[in-house]
């Protein structure tokens, strides 16, 4: 019998524990050894009923998917879930932890299915391009309705054990899974309950088959925001099959459907995306043994936009926050931006209503920067000049306690000479946040040249404590994500001085899945950011600084590359933008011509790739799934295609090269001549995923 499932008869009660840590993942082994256990169970006389349990943290979290793209090992899910089904004797789920993926399926194929009131069920395939391929479409409908189905299976979000309960996912909240499912299984046993199969109850599908508008009402409701994106789509046609096909007839419909997706760029991109995240939070180059450093409370220094929304981060995740200002006025004002945010949220239902003033409570705003001296960690988020942050730095130098870990939030400057005003530089790194900060998923851990590894780790724990994905990265001018930003700028400067305009180009990026175009996201984050910048370094450009002195810095002057109507955010193209650029390019010399959509394309990705390429060389970034998580998580890059490094391996890397030769010989850039790293990879029919797999291993 299996060493990772076990049998044991409690009474007239079989309960089969599954123990395969960390997540008791649906290994062929595991599906083995339920199959096994199930059978024999079914085939004891004295067993009245079977409960399917697990040891450890979490009921079956999902597929070990591990084993996709592999020949597939017997026994099938489906077999397994068949087995359930055929028993004569009532099957109980016991759910604790997180039933999800085909950890759920398993439950809908037992009869009954319990779960504590913890517990989160749900099929995420979604997220990995897949749709459920083990009858997930068929039975979940069949058990919650094919309306609240379709949007559970769309979102790939999982519910909470009162809404499993509340739509007939599950059909008792217990005390303890093992113990509950059997003080179930005695009732079911006692009432001569029948048995429920999924696959032969309909009752839940006949409002919708009367009326089909109720279920294409949901289905449109739960695609709406997947442009582009093949699995979304393929999930929602997958369960209205439970409208008008033989159960039989779409299962098979279900499984040609997730064989056909698996093989999908799309989901490639997406596995790629979530086996990325995973190494990336993994710090490379520490010395065995270190460990982080306490961290009971966090000073803030800075109540503005961003200093906000860490301070939130940190709140919501329960950990006690100082957060300081120069100025009552500024304090007052960022405490009252922040308590109005938590109470939106709660408006909405994201949280309870008495969140706002629990989280508030954990804040304790203060003016001067000595405050800084209870704190284990502290972040500075102040103006992003080099004279204000060394300003900063000296007085936190002065008063912080020993120990304490100085984090500067800066998303260009240099680190190196940020921490050289301290005397303790081995304590001084990064953590750059992005904007809404409370929401943004990623932290780019930024380690200086005499950081300390325990300095290190310590924030990327503490990162990952507030649940965002912190990507470890050397330091330079931007440091991965804004470096690879700055060079799409450039070109997409460059492409309205050949011709293109911000609306075309900006079309071109939202059809390729970016949330909103480069000009668009420039008017929204305030012209200004980038003039300032630019200035402060000598630099130049035509269009971008003509447009800013003519005073139009975005959305705050509602007019920016885009004009924008009074309380609108919708970017309107604007002929006085079109007219200034012509005049900016007559000045210069420049003759303008028409601009396809993949010319843009090519001339908006492809030098980021490039640059991508560029700080791998430089081992600013670790590998290159590094900069993949970067772009997925801080910039909107559309997760089906899975970060630049992976896209640039869909394409070809020759492709690229051959193109960013032609753009640097055409348009005389040399800048866009390929980088050593590139060219070589491409001469050698080599790939980035070859490159992150040797540098993972390494």
């Amino acid at each position: 019998m299996s060493e990772v499932v076990k049998l044991a008869v409690t009474g007239h009660c079989a309960v089969i524990t599954i123990d395969a840590p960390p997540v008791n993942a649906l290994s062929a082994a595991v599906r083995r050894g339920i199959l096994e256990n199930v059978m024999a169970a079914n085939a004891d006389s004295a067993v009245q009923a079977i409960v399917i349990a697990c040891a450890g943290r979490t009921f079956i979290a999902g597929a070990d998917i591990t084993e996709f793209g592999k020949p597939p090992q017997p026994p099938a899910l489906n077999e397994v879930i068949e087995a359930i089904e055929g028993c004569a004797k009532p099957v109980i789920a016991a759910i604790h932890g997180t039933a999800l993926g085909g950890g759920l399926e398993l439950a809908l194929g037992c009869h009954f299915r319990v779960a504590v009131a913890d517990a989160k069920h749900g099929l995420p395939e979604v997220k990995l391009g897949l749709v459920p391929g083990a009858g997930g479409t068929q039975r979940l409908p069949r058990a919650v309705g094919p309306e609240f189905g379709v949007k559970m299976i769309v979102s790939g979000e999982p519910i909470s054990a009162s809404e499993a309960l509340e739509h007939g996912l599950i059909d008792e909240i217990v005390e303890g899974p093992a113990d509950g499912a059997i003080a179930f299984a005695k009732k079911v046993v006692a009432e001569q309950r029948p048995l429920r199969l999924l696959r032969n109850d309909d009752s839940k599908l006949v409002a919708a088959r009367a009326d089909r508008s109720l279920f294409t009402a949901a289905a449109a409701a739960a695609t709406k925001k997947n442009r582009g994106v093949n699995a979304p789509l393929a999930c929602a046609e997958a369960v209205s099959w439970t409208l008008d096909t033989p159960f039989d007839d779409a299962l098979k419909k279900e499984r040609e459907t997730f064989l056909r997706l698996v093989n999908d760029d799309q989901s490639k991109a997406q596995r790629h995306a979530f086996f990325a995240e995973r190494e990336a939070v993994k710090v490379r180059g520490l010395p065995k043994g270190v460990k982080p450093r306490p961290v009971e409370r966090v000073a803030i220094v800075g109540a503005g936009t961003m200093g906000g929304g860490i301070a939130m981060s940190f709140a919501n995740a329960g950990i006690p926050v100082t957060l300081i200002e120069t100025g009552e006025a500024q304090l007052t004002r960022g405490l009252a931006m922040m308590q109005k945010s938590w109470e939106a949220t709660a408006a909405r239902g994201g949280i309870a209503p008495d969140e706002p003033a629990k989280r508030m409570a954990l804040i304790d705003g203060k003016i001067g920067l000595d405050n800084v001296r209870d704190a284990d960690l502290v972040i500075e988020a102040v103006f992003e000049t080099m004279a204000i942050k060394k300003e900063v730095f000296t007085a936190i130098d002065a008063h912080a306690k020993l120990g304490a870990v100085l984090a500067t939030n800066t998303s260009y400057l240099d680190i190196n000479e940020i921490a050289a005003v301290t005397e303790r530089p081995q304590d001084v790194l990064g953590m750059h946040f992005f904007s809404p900060a409370n929401v943004m998923k990623l932290c780019e851990v930024v380690r200086a040249e005499r950081t300390a590894p325990d300095a290190l780790l310590t924030a990327t724990t503490m990162a990952n404590r507030i649940r965002k994905t912190p990507v470890v990265v050397g330091v330079c001018h931007g440091f991965v994500g804004n470096r690879m930003l700055a060079v799409r700028g450039l070109q997409g400067e460059a492409l309205l001085k050949s011709g293109a305009l911000p609306d075309q180009v900006d079309a071109v990026l939202t059809r390729f899945g970016l949330p909103m175009g480069l000009f668009a996201m420039g008017d929204l984050a305030g012209l200004d950011i980038g003039w300032r910048s630019r200035q402060d370094r000598g630099l130049r450009w035509d269009i971008a600084d003509a447009i800013c002195e003519s005073g139009r810095l975005g959305q705050k002057t509602s007019k920016g590359y885009y004009r924008y109507e009074p309380g609108s955010r919708a970017p309107i193209p604007d002929p006085e933008v079109e007219k200034l650029i012509d005049e900016t390019c007559k000045r210069l010399g420049l003759t303008r011509r028409a601009i396809g959509d993949q010319e843009i394309l090519e001339r908006m990705i492809y030098p980021m790739i490039n640059e991508g390429a560029r700080i791998l060389e430089e081992n600013i970034a670790a590998r290159p799934g590094d900069i993949d998580v970067i772009w997925l998580y801080g910039y909107g890059w559309p997760v089906h295609r899975g970060g630049p490094m992976f896209y640039a391996d869909l394409v070809g890397l020759k492709t690229i090269v051959e193109r960013l030769e032609f753009y640097a010989r055409s348009l005389n850039e040399p800048a866009l001549k390929p980088t050593a790293l590139l060219a070589r990879l491409a001469r050698e029919g080599s790939s980035f995923a070859s490159l992150n797999a040797a540098r993972t291993a390494g």
